[in-house]
């Protein structure tokens, strides 16, 4: 099948891999010719593990290609994916690039007799597809809806493992608004035997921010008990959510055997939640259900919990040893989780201000994202020093932080820290890890 995407960036580009690898022809659609260039010699515009092995392959089968021409793109193929981004605006989603491609689509729609269906892959809000990409097409096509396709396929991918999540998804959810449309789709991801759903637009646009939401929602809970755990001492809150996840309901006995969940990992209290996705994606929720009059308590309080959750880690290392001033600090990790470079709402930004406005000396190591963090936090960044090797800054350092827990941390326990106080922002060890260090984490205080 001929598919054309448009957009390269995270989900316009895995997407595109991933059906190439599948077996359909791909042409991807981005306006800079020095990504187009890139990704036709197999070079990838974004951070993805595996994501250069499948570009390289789908190119060497004939199956991807990339191109700056979105006519060219459309000629022959018969279903085109959106997938560009919708950034975050005061709370609200950005849909400016959205509807540029509507139009761009429309005037396309005009000129041929072919049967086009639309498919938005891009995040939106609910009654995005149905009235706005509806109204673009149609104004710019002088077309009604029937005479062209519409619908809405929602991404779950995690970065750091969408490959795996786009080749092994554990649904796919098919929303449309012509028949013609759904039977597209269905030939699309005939490949999948995975269990589809099929709905309207505008429900399928919701099933990705309930998504969100509820995940989001453990971890806020989560963290604002680890808070009080921390405030009463002499309780590990990793006990207390061992406790409670032997509770069937969380942990079902099936054959006489316990299972445990990946729902259960965000009980894992930490510094919050960040990146591209939970925190846009639960604000332009919120500020919908204001513009419709709803007060949305709910994702008010999750949000406001995430928003000073990064806080607790200054103010628990102040409450155990005082005055962070002139303190060598080795912080370790930048990006909002392991396996990426995206530092987009990454609670280290919110850490590293506070621990410049408490005047320590900062020294920050992270794979990969130190680039990133440099070009899009510039200001936060002069104050700090950046390092390569952070295994020979450990000695020197009185206190470690790990904000993001990229495997090569583990082997900081090899290293030089008896005495030292290490923060575990994300939990990602047990204290027994670091014996002959000082161990300090969210919901655990001496």
């Amino acid at each position: 099948m001929k598919v054309a995407i448009i957009g390269t960036g995270y989900v316009g580009l895995v997407s595109g891999v991933c059906l190439a690898s599948k077996g359909h022809d791909v042409t991807c659609v981005d306006i800079n010719l020095e990504v187009v260039k890139k990704l036709n010699h197999g070079i990838p515009t974004i951070y993805e593990k595996d994501i250069e092995s499948h570009l390289k392959k789908s190119i060497e089968d004939n199956k991807f290609r990339a191109t700056n021409n979105l006519d060219e793109a459309l000629n022959l193929t018969s279903i085109v994916i959106i997938a560009v981004s919708t950034p975050s605006s005061n709370g609200s989603i950005d849909l400016s690039y959205i509807k540029k491609v509507c139009q761009e689509l429309g005037r396309y729609i005009a000129k041929t007799d072919r049967f086009i269906a639309v498919v938005v892959k891009s995040t939106v809000v609910p009654g995005t597809t149905d009235t706005l990409v509806r109204e673009e097409l149609e104004k710019n096509s002088l077309k009604k809806l029937g005479e062209f396709g519409l619908g809405m396929n929602p991404e779950f991918l995690r970065e750091g493992n969408a490959i795996a999540d786009f080749n092994n998804p554990d649904r796919i959810i098919l929303g449309y608004e012509t028949d013609k449309t759904l039977s597209l789709m269905k030939e699309l991801y005939e490949p999948w035997n995975v269990k589809k759903i099929t709905v309207n637009t505008r429900t399928a646009e919701l099933i990705k921010y309930v998504n969100n939401t509820l995940l989001a929602t453990q971890v806020s809970t989560v963290n604002e008990i680890a808070n009080l755990a921390s405030s009463l001492g002499g309780i590990d809150i990793m006990e207390v959510i061992k406790g409670v996840h032997l509770d069937k309901r969380w942990s079902p006995i099936i054959d006489n055997v316990r299972t445990y969940p990946e729902i259960l990992k965000y009980h894992i209290p930490g510094c919050g939640f960040g990146g591209s996705c939970f925190p846009k994606d639960l604000e332009a929720l919120r500020y919908q259900g204001n513009f419709l009059g709803l007060k949305m308590n709910m994702i008010n309080a999750v949000l406001d919990v995430n928003k000073e959750q990064p806080h607790q880690v200054v103010k628990m290392l102040e409450s155990d040893i005082g005055s962070l001033s002139k303190k060598k600090i080795l912080m370790l990790g930048l990006a909002f989780k392991p396996e990426t470079d995206d530092v987009r709402e990454s609670p280290a930004i919110k850490i590293l201000s506070d621990l410049i406005d408490k005047h320590a000396f900062v020294k920050a190591h992270d794979p990969v994202a130190i680039e990133n963090f440099k070009n899009n936090m510039k200001t936060i960044s002069k104050e700090v020093n950046f390092i390569n090797n952070w295994r020979e800054n450990v000695a020197e350092s009185d206190i470690i932080i790990i904000a993001t827990p990229w495997m090569e941390y583990s082997s900081l326990a090899d290293c030089e820290i008896k005495g030292k106080i290490i923060f575990d922002a994300k939990r990602a060890f047990s204290p027994e890890y670091f014996n002959s260090a000082i161990y300090r984490s969210i919901g655990m205080r001496v």
